[in-house]
């Protein structure tokens, strides 16, 4: 069965095919309004959402289908106790493809695990949000034209933010690609995305501290939030969360042709008075969120006919039983009847990173 947990369950051809169909779908909607009659996505949101959990809801009523689940934790049996692996269970006789957002890392590969249907990562917890990243790839297609040979800056929490994460690994995939990371030294992006991803695909990446120095190199400007909460000083975080807002002053140094994508919501890390500019382009990102899920949700369903398309779930040189997590918000430490799966770190430690969360064990 062909699942969606990260970014890299996509071959570089599935991702474009994707791509492809959802700029199809845009210039030719009424051809797709009922590519989904008769099926139903189980929308099953452990934490809140409204844009992701909406996008799907409109994606899939677009094509024809309709759309049943929960939007919070408290309203299903997850408040009982049940587990997320007997609730995908449950939900596989009653729907034709899930769409999962939890707080446990790990939850959709869990899910997965125990599904006949396609599940789709819609989030979980700080660790991957792969339809988000093919949302950013829409934007980027069709603001900016290609993937090959752009440069892109990261800005903000770089650390926890799932979404910096997974588009790196997507972005990994295409030649000549630069990525700027500007963050504070708290939230710069972990130094296992570095060797993982960019040394070992051959990201070419640098490191600065205020979006200034690099604006006029930048094909795309990808804002996040600096998060307070990450700060143990808060006299350190008044030092530099300005120098991670973006305003008009600032957007004065970037060239006309740059965009600007945020995943949203966003909290101060943009003024409304770039929301006018044209390079402004997190809105018009929102919309290209449902077009891409329509895609995902019809090649899904597509290739879920097809044995040859499979998602590995659990790679062949996987460990079992033999680690413990450290994250306390691995699904691996939160749920019984999860089995410690390891794998060997493709970074320079040498040891091993948890299947479920990417992790080192304890």
């Amino acid at each position: 069965m062909k699942h969606l947990i990260d970014p890299t369950d996509l071959s570089k051809n599935e991702l474009e095919e994707i791509i492809d169909l959802a700029l199809d779908i845009i210039d030719n909607r009424q051809k797709y309004s009922e590519v989904c009659k008769g099926k139903k996505l189980a929308t099953l949101f452990y934490e809140p959402s409204t844009r992701t959990r909406l996008s799907f809801t409109a994606a899939m009523m677009e094509l024809g289908g309709n759309v049943l689940g929960f939007s919070d934790a408290k309203n299903s049996s997850v408040s009982k106790g049940e587990t997320c692996a007997d609730t995908t269970k449950v939900i596989n006789c009653f729907a034709d493809i899930i769409a999962m957002r939890h707080f446990e890392e790990g939850a959709a590969t869990v899910s997965a695990m125990n599904s006949n249907i396609p599940v789709i990562n819609a989030g979980d917890g700080s660790h991957s949000h792969p339809t988000q990243t093919l949302t950013d790839l829409l934007t980027i297609k069709r603001e900016i034209g290609r993937f090959d040979n752009i440069t892109i800056g990261f800005c903000g929490d770089l650390k926890f933010g799932r979404t910096v994460h997974s588009l790196i690994k997507a972005l990994s995939m295409y030649s000549g690609v630069k990525v700027i990371l500007i963050a504070p030294e708290q939230l710069r992006l972990p130094d296992y995305m570095k060797e993982e991803v960019c040394d070992r695909y051959g990201v070419e990446y640098r490191e600065v501290d205020t979006m200034e120095e690099v604006m006029g190199d930048l094909d795309v400007l990808y804002m996040t939030r600096v998060q307070k909460e990450r700060f143990f000083d808060e006299d350190e975080y008044d030092r530099v969360k300005d120098f991670f807002i973006l305003d008009a002053e600032k957007l004065k140094l970037a060239r006309p042709e740059m965009r600007i994508l945020h995943p949203l919501p966003r909290v101060n890390e943009i003024s409304t008075d770039v929301d006018a500019d044209p390079r402004a382009a997190y809105f018009r990102q929102v919309e290209n969120g449902k077009f891409v899920r329509m895609a995902l949700i019809a090649k899904l369903l597509e290739w879920a006919k097809d044995p040859s398309k499979t998602t590995k779930l659990v790679p062949d040189d996987a460990v079992r039983g033999k680690f413990i997590c450290r994250n306390k918000r691995c699904i691996s430490n939160m749920e019984t009847g999860v089995e410690s799966l390891f794998r060997p770190a493709h970074d320079n430690s040498g040891g091993y990173r948890c299947v479920y969360c990417e992790s080192k064990p304890k």
